[in-house]
């Protein structure tokens, strides 16, 4: 079975384990981050892990997805392989779309 293309702002199920101390980890939803022209031809995506506690952290985006409240835990972003790819569970709204975007280069500008 072929996998799904990979797109930006799309939610995988992944598989994050093994992980080290303070990662996110287990099977979860994450959001796909990295343009779709590196999706294209790596065969590796930059993901940010989708969280259902809510912490007040700067580097935190609310969202809701499949009707729960949940955080895009942007202080966990990685790269990983797309071997951990499991299942595409859906895409992010527009709107925070573009709010994460915001935060994104607000964590890491210079």
């Amino acid at each position: 079975m072929e996998m799904a293309a990979v797109k930006r702002f799309d939610f995988w199920l992944v598989g994050l384990n093994p992980t080290l101390g303070s990662e996110i980890s287990k099977n979860r939803p994450c959001l796909v981050v990295s343009p779709d022209e590196a999706n294209q031809f790596l065969n590796t995506v930059t993901i940010v892990p989708l969280a259902s506690t809510i912490k007040n952290y700067p580097t935190r985006v609310n969202c809701f997805f499949e009707e729960k409240a949940g955080q895009l835990a942007i202080d966990q972003i990685r790269s990983v392989d797309k071997t951990r790819l499991i299942k595409k569970l859906g895409t992010l709204e527009d709107e925070v779309s573009m709010l994460l975007c915001r935060v994104l280069v607000e964590t890491f500008k210079f």
